[in-house]
């Protein structure tokens, strides 16, 4: 009788795993760890939804325009028609300039940051207390923080950031610096 009874349970258990495997999601029972996990966080927050990196800060102005945000730590090139047609991460430089709209005023292919690190691509926007600012890369393509107790006025990208950059901003450009 026993043999009996463990065939049926085999026979029994079998087929339900067969069910199981070929049930569709819409009907297949919630795994414990979902229901856990719900349970234990009712008011759980829907993800944000993803916003497009292109998407070009709002009251940055309009028109062909560089835009800096300097807590997303972020530049967009904005064309004539309002597009980025390119952004990228920035490290930012010691000294920061206040929100507003400036112009490229100065250009220099290489030189020597106020870092004393060899830089390149150098565009020129603005100036604060004595301390230039514009942006530009390290040469050899590092990406260092800068050193808080120095005044240095070098936002930094990547080598082919700043190279975008270089085409793009030319003298008399506009620069707008957004929070």
């Amino acid at each position: 009788m026993a043999g009996l009874t463990a065939a049926a349970v085999a026979v029994v258990a079998f087929l339900a795993y067969q069910a199981s495997a070929n049930a569709p999601d819409s009907v297949a029972a919630p795994s414990t760890s979902a229901s856990a996990s719900a349970s234990a966080k009712p008011s759980a927050k829907k993800p944000a939804p993803e916003v497009d990196p292109l998407t070009v800060p709002a009251g940055s102005g309009s028109g062909l325009r560089v835009v800096y945000a300097l807590k997303e730590r972020r530049v967009w090139l904005v064309g004539e028609d309002g597009k980025a047609s390119r952004t990228f991460k920035v490290v930012p430089s010691s000294v920061s300039p206040t929100p507003g709209s400036y112009a490229v005023f100065s250009r220099t292919g290489s030189v020597t940051g106020s870092d004393g690190v060899p830089i390149e691509h150098v565009v020129r926007f603005t100036e604060v207390d004595d301390t230039v600012i514009g942006f530009s890369a390290a040469q050899d393509g590092s990406l260092p923080t800068p050193d808080p107790t120095l005044k240095t006025g070098g936002v930094r990208m990547t080598r082919a950031d700043a190279d975008a950059m270089w085409s793009f901003a030319t003298v008399a450009v506009k620069v707008v610096v957004v929070r």
